[in-house]
């Protein structure tokens, strides 16, 4: 049976974030400094470390050191991310849209499929907006029904782990702390690009439209 070490090591190798709401028990061992420095080393050893997102409360594993081989392996993951990064952001702006809440979904956040269904499908507005984001090629979907894309949707994000399903018999998610990852990303591309994303997402909430 593999230990809780060797569990950890393999989540973090395997690309996983680690953060309370997706595995508390391993977000835990990694708080105790032993541990932390016992994992460190051996990560180290493999050009690997510890890094982590959100002030330390969403852990992941990078690169120690960064040639050749390893920045074509982070470019293309960070391609990945970016590809995906509108249709992730347009979603994030309905749930908080839908919900009625005064800040963006963050690790540990509820949200409930059925609640946002109802309101979706009483708004056209936001009925419309899912229609666009379930046809991007993350979500890929050719339904018309809003249940249909949802689910879709809901079932995208959890496998991509920006969700977490603690219950399959219910439709309550949680939010996971690879969401507060992502809108690192975001930051990271507005300061570098200069794109001002932050601004044109707030006041893409205030307007009710996205970029």
């Amino acid at each position: 049976m593999i230990s809780l070490k060797g569990r950890v090591m393999e989540s973090l190798l395997s690309g996983d974030f680690i953060c309370k709401t997706s595995d508390e028990m391993a977000f835990q061992f990694l708080q105790n400094s032993e541990n932390f420095a016992e994992l460190e080393q051996q990560l180290n050893m493999m050009n690997r470390t510890i890094a982590n997102a959100n002030d330390g409360e969403v852990l992941f594993c990078a690169y120690q050191v960064i040639d050749e081989g390893e920045r074509k392996v982070v470019a293309q993951k960070f391609r990945e991310i970016t590809a995906s990064l509108l249709p992730l952001v347009e979603w994030l702006v309905l749930v908080q849209e839908a919900k009625g809440d005064n800040a963006p979904l963050s690790e540990g956040k509820v949200v409930r499929l059925n609640e946002l269904q109802s309101v979706i499908e009483d708004t056209p507005a936001f009925s419309e907006q899912l229609a666009k984001i379930a046809k991007y090629s993350l979500f890929n979907s050719t339904s018309s029904s809003v249940d249909a894309q949802l689910k879709l949707v809901f079932k995208r994000l959890t496998e991509l782990g920006y969700l977490l399903r603690p219950n399959p018999d219910n439709q309550i998610y949680l939010a996971t702390g690879k969401v507060d990852y992502l809108f690192e990303v975001i930051r990271f591309i507005d300061d570098s690009e200069h794109l001002n994303l932050a601004q044109q997402a707030e006041e893409a909430i205030k307007q009710g439209d996205l970029l």
